[in-house]
């Protein structure tokens, strides 16, 4: 188990293989740990392991992670403690493969960083709809609710200041807007989910969007589309590594 501490945050990470950097940003919403890659449909850490130096991390308040609520910007601290995660790695340049939540962090990251973030691959991007915004605040406030109960450090009245200013807006991909996505520098290659929680249509819309984007539909299904979105995904991250 390998962490690094900075600024009363403390990061849980991993490190695997060799080859160009590929930060995985996981899926499990607020809950984004490494554990949940195995629950994805295309695993990284298993498809990818001989390909490039992997770097898997717990965020924030995640698993083994710990930091405080940050009110005042919390997308932008999230990718502080990513950013500083490869800093403490010696890491300039990297790629990112992100999943549900994950996609969000990589876009913010592009927003943010585009000088370090040299391609990023989407899995099943989350979005804000009129079907899942009771949802997304539901799920939320469930999370801040276990998370105080076991950490005398936390309260919950700074827990729902700092998701009412994470979700603030509550649209689209909601860490970036539309505007910054259609001229997003990073290129990207989109696998659009197909739930409620991560809408078909706004991984169509951020494919179609981005200036230098690539889309593969369908990608999960049959098998066979998931091998090939498999070695499309891996050849889309050399050719940018």
């Amino acid at each position: 188990m390998s962490s690094f501490d900075r600024n009363g945050v403390s990061i849980h990470y991993e490190e695997h293989g060799s080859g160009f950097p590929l930060l995985l940003l996981a899926p499990g919403g607020l809950d984004s740990t490494i554990d949940f890659w195995p629950r994805a449909a295309l695993n990284p850490l298993e498809a990818y392991a001989d390909d490039f130096h992997l770097i898997a991390m717990d965020q924030r308040n995640a698993g083994t992670s710990t930091g405080p609520f940050e009110r005042a910007d919390p997308w932008g601290a999230f990718v502080g403690d990513q950013l500083a995660l490869m800093d403490h790695l010696g890491i300039d340049r990297f790629s990112v493969m992100g999943c549900c939540i994950g996609c969000s962090y990589a876009l913010k990251m592009s927003e943010l960083a585009p000088e370090r973030l040299v391609a990023a691959v989407l899995e099943q991007p989350i979005g804000v709809t009129d079907e899942n915004r009771d949802t997304w605040l539901t799920n939320r406030r469930a999370w801040v609710s276990k998370l105080v109960s076991n950490r005398p450090d936390l309260d919950e009245e700074t827990g729902e200041a700092f998701g009412a200013a994470m979700w603030t807006g509550g649209e689209f991909v909601v860490s970036v807007s539309r505007t910054f996505v259609e001229s997003c520098p990073t290129p990207l290659m989109v696998l659009p989910g197909v739930d409620m929680m991560h809408p078909y249509d706004i991984g169509l819309e951020v494919g179609a969007i981005a200036p230098d984007a690539v889309t593969i539909d369908p990608w999960k299904d049959p098998p066979a589309a998931l091998t090939t979105a498999t070695n499309e995904v891996r050849q889309f991250l050399l050719d940018h590594s």
